[in-house]
């Protein structure tokens, strides 16, 4: 198994066990949901010297966490799993990297995007996510889930869609590669 350069940032010491099942790396535990300044400077540094893998559970908290680190250290890596790879086996527990299998952790760390600050080329907007059935629209939302898990850029409504788009610099061709999968598996 080689080692990752990057440090991958997780929330929590399970989600560092079921890393370190699925592959040699370094991880920065958040503990939770909260940031400190002390936590971002450190963040800095780590981004600065090794690189920074951005690994959070695919709910509100690490969606908001992922935010938060997007922000104030830029040009970090992002890896994500969907929803449904994140159960737990018993019905008490709460959705999570730690229970993502090491395959699903080893797939979407082969699949990172960088985020980036320049602007993309051609943005994508709410009228182009509208025309391609993915707002405004009964099953928008499944599309929506299912465009994010294709592309491994996780689940927005309209407006953050449009925003993890442009910010992983997805291309037109593959907007539309994904749109092609998603209506064949409608049919």
């Amino acid at each position: 198994m080689s080692k990752i350069k990057e440090v991958i940032v997780v929330e929590g010491k399970d989600d560092t066990k079921q890393i370190h099942k699925a592959v040699d790396a370094d991880t920065y535990e958040t503990n939770g949901s909260a940031l400190s300044q002390a936590d971002l400077a450190r963040l800095k540094k780590l981004q600065a010297s090794r690189g920074l893998i951005v690994f959070t559970d695919p709910d509100f908290n690490g969606e908001r966490l992922r935010k938060m680190i997007s922000t104030a250290v830029p040009g970090v890596k992002h890896a994500f799993i969907r929803r449904d790879q994140g159960v737990p086996e018993q019905a008490h527990g709460s959705l999570g990297v730690e229970h993502a299998t090491p395959a699903t952790i080893r797939q979407a760390l082969a699949h990172l995007y960088t985020q980036t600050t320049e602007p993309p080329a051609s943005p994508f907007t709410i009228q182009d996510l509208q025309a391609a059935g993915l707002t405004g629209n009964p099953r928008a939302r499944v599309r929506r889930e299912r465009l994010g898990a294709i592309l491994g850029i996780g689940y927005g409504n309209g407006k953050q869609l449009a925003h993890r788009l442009n910010m992983f610099q997805i291309t037109p061709a593959q907007f539309k590669q994904a749109l092609a999968k998603i209506k064949q598996e409608e049919e």
